[in-house]
């Protein structure tokens, strides 16, 4: 069966999030499939998959942040920041403490400069990092600011090799791993990503997301259509503006029409019956330009 959506998979750990594009794409049976947002094959949570004209949307529909559950393990640095990765250093003689934690915590909350990890998929002249790295290559990632709106200690053990478990709020492009090694520096001792779970992403929420289980079940029951969530659902945060059949006809024809408003952001764009008609620009002198066109002339008129 084809279909147009989003599907709010929960990635199992030990899978990489292609691979949970490709099991889709196999049982439901739409060619265009995509993801928003990768998690490493070590994380698990939240991986919205975008099908059909919904991969479209791709720029617009992952919301501006992310949650995450992680722990940090003190006392030990890895190559790639993580539990998988080769140790590079063991060092951390045991005193950290949860105030010195929760202090650390609060540096390290707001706008951020942070280095993209050698193993990941950030690239650096064309090519993904880890490609350079297994390679040999010593290339460091570019820095880049990011955004930690909240960093909230949530669990600590203390002693040789201290675990933390922290909930993190932050922006699009925020790795978590090199977040934890930043800690590990901070405290004196090396650290590295003991865990990590994607509680959400955008409005797509840990809550609400199907297991693949639970998605493969629903195809052999034939209610794999309960499990989408409908093309124009992420996009809620966004204004809308609603047409009748004549404009909305004009609109899907890719021409510019009078919005009668000013707005300085994409809205959505509604036709008669709220059929969802797609994306759009209001510019200055209050026209309306189409940007994304996702319904038919039949759509409107039906």
């Amino acid at each position: 069966m084809a279909a147009d959506g989003f599907l709010n998979a929960l990635k199992p750990a030990g899978m990489t999030s292609h691979d949970v594009v490709a099991w889709v794409r196999r049982r439901v049976g739409e060619r265009r499939v995509g993801h928003l947002g990768t998690l490493d094959p070590a994380a698990a949570g939240v991986l919205p998959v975008l099908l059909g004209r919904a991969t479209r949307l791709f720029p617009y529909a992952g919301g501006t942040d992310k949650a995450y559950r992680a722990e940090v393990v003190f006392g030990t640095r890895t190559d790639t920041l993580d539990a998988e990765g080769r140790v590079l250093s063991e060092g951390d003689d045991g005193t950290l403490t949860q105030g010195r934690l929760e202090s650390l915590l609060q540096e390290f909350t707001g706008e951020i400069e942070q280095v993209p990890p050698a193993f990941s998929a950030a690239k650096v002249e064309g090519r993904p990092l880890h490609e350079r790295a297994r390679a040999g290559e010593a290339v460091e990632g570019r820095p880049k600011r990011v955004t930690i709106s909240s960093l909230e200690l949530v669990d600590f053990d203390c002693g040789r090799e201290a675990r933390a478990v922290i909930d993190v709020v932050c922006s699009t492009g925020t790795y978590v791993r090199a977040l934890a090694d930043d800690l590990g520096k901070a405290a004196g001792g090396g650290a590295y990503l003991g865990f990590l779970v994607r509680t959400r992403a955008g409005r797509f929420s840990l809550a609400d997301s199907w297991t693949l289980e639970e998605i493969e079940a629903a195809g052999e029951q034939g209610k794999l259509d309960e499990c989408f969530l409908p093309i124009d659902w992420p996009l809620e945060g966004l204004p809308e503006v609603g047409l009748g059949e004549r404009e909305a006809l004009s609109f899907v024809r890719g021409r510019r029409i009078c919005a009668g408003q000013r707005k300085e952001w994409p809205v959505r764009v509604y036709g008669p019956g709220r059929v969802f008609l797609g994306l759009g620009d209001v510019l200055g002198e209050g026209m309306l330009q189409p940007k994304v066109v996702l319904a038919s002339e039949e759509a409107v008129t039906a």
